[in-house]
């Protein structure tokens, strides 16, 4: 899961696991796992007393420990979202996450990308919770992960916390919109949950920004049903804000810097996995200059080949939307960047082609050393885009996300 006086379990099984189980293609958990029994996990959750300072190493959760998975709701059909209800919790459903990635510019046109991402897993079923009488007694965990990329400065530092959702440590609401882990938060400034404050900081970094969204909420999929791999029940209920309106503050390490720019938000949840055959996941959203919006991903399975039921969405100026299938569109990598963190090439240059709309574009990395350095490392970072759209020349922002470069996921979730 993506806290300082609350339990902590630093486990890549709770890092990753949300994204495992939503599009993106469940896409922060990639090795999960318990150095501590699953049933020590639940324990230190759930048990009344006041959260003490812990420490857990986690390395790899193994498929079906959790015996409850099954009494959780899971997505079949296609459904109407209801906002602003919707921005809040599913607690019926096992993970869930709130995932906000933006390019900024100061007044002098420094560059800044930043990511905010909040994660839920529920540890048991509500039917299954025991009736104790304490403020800290949640079977929720949240988990988020904060990143500053500085162009300027050719840097990226990413950040991570844990807490259980009890107690005022951790949780999530939709009427008033707000989810938080700790003093890192995104909070509804308005009733409806279109204009939204996010604050985060650790260190010498950190964001104070207010986003208003200037298109409704896209459903992705079949109105929302966004499928992971062709086992029914497999799939998330997934929207996002593809054009939101970013001002406000970032700090790094060279000052505080007054910056404005587009800003991205992703919503899913789900009790669900990856296909057998995964190798891992690439992620794009792209925001153009014409006013279109692109978010596609596609999973890469084992053989090379990729797993049909990726896809994406492409959006009009005026908020209309397009599903587009795996074979609609075809991503080349032109360029890759070595990290010595876990050995791994990363492509960091990208040609994407939809012919069917002609549109051909070129995304490169601001940074191309902008991995997550955090419980489980992954690379998610700003990019800068320029291509053409119907013979018209556009530029454009955005953030692409991968995974599963240096070891495969399969056994290991």
């Amino acid at each position: 899961m993506r806290g300082k006086d609350s339990s902590r379990i630093q486990a890549s099984w709770v890092n990753m696991v949300h994204r495992l189980a939503m599009t993106r293609v469940l896409r922060v958990l990639i090795g999960m796992g318990l150095l501590l029994a699953g049933a020590l996990v639940v324990w230190s959750l759930l048990r009344p007393q006041p959260p003490l300072e812990a420490r857990a190493t986690v390395n790899g959760l193994e498929t079906g420990i959790d015996q409850n998975n099954a009494k959780f709701a899971r997505a079949f059909v296609p459904r109407e979202f209801l906002f602003p209800r919707d921005h809040g919790p599913h607690p019926d459903f096992q993970t869930e996450w709130w995932y906000y990635t933006g390019n900024l510019t100061d007044s002098g046109g420094r560059h800044f990308g930043y990511q905010l991402t909040f994660f839920r897993r529920a540890l048991l079923p509500q039917s299954e919770m025991p009736a104790r009488e304490s403020d800290f007694v949640s079977n929720q965990v949240y988990f988020a992960h904060f990143a500053v990329t500085d162009s300027a400065a050719d840097q990226h530092v990413s950040f991570e916390k844990f807490s259980r959702g009890a107690a005022g440590l951790a949780g999530a609401s939709g009427e008033p919109y707000t989810v938080f882990v700790e003093d890192w938060s995104a909070v509804a400034v308005d009733e409806e949950g279109n204009t939204v404050r996010l604050k985060a900081r650790s260190g010498a970094y950190g964001i104070e920004l207010d986003l208003h969204s200037l298109k409704p909420p896209v459903a992705h999929g079949n109105r929302g049903l966004s499928p992971k791999s062709d086992t029914l029940g497999n799939a998330s209920y997934y929207y996002s804000l593809t054009r939101i309106e970013a001002k406000g503050r970032v700090q790094a390490d060279g000052g505080v810097f007054d910056v404005s720019g587009l800003s991205w938000m992703d919503h899913e949840w789900s009790t669900s996995a990856l296909g057998p055959q995964a190798q891992g996941w690439d992620w794009f959203s792209i925001q153009l200059s014409d006013q279109r919006e692109l978010m596609f991903f596609r999973i890469r399975n084992r053989d090379g080949s990729v797993e049909p039921v990726s896809g994406g969405t492409l959006v009009d100026a005026g908020g209309g939307s397009t599903p587009l299938q795996s074979d609609q569109v075809t991503i080349e990598a032109l360029n890759t960047w070595q990290s010595s963190v876990d050995g791994a090439s990363y492509p960091v240059r990208w040609r994407i082609t939809i012919p069917d709309h002609d549109i051909q574009l070129d995304v490169e990395a601001r940074v191309p050393d902008q991995l997550m350095q955090v419980s489980v490392v992954y690379w998610e970072g700003a990019v800068n885009v320029t291509g053409q759209v119907k013979g018209t020349a556009v530029t454009g922002v955005g953030y692409v996300e991968l995974t599963g470069y240096s070891s495969s996921l399969n056994g290991r979730f």
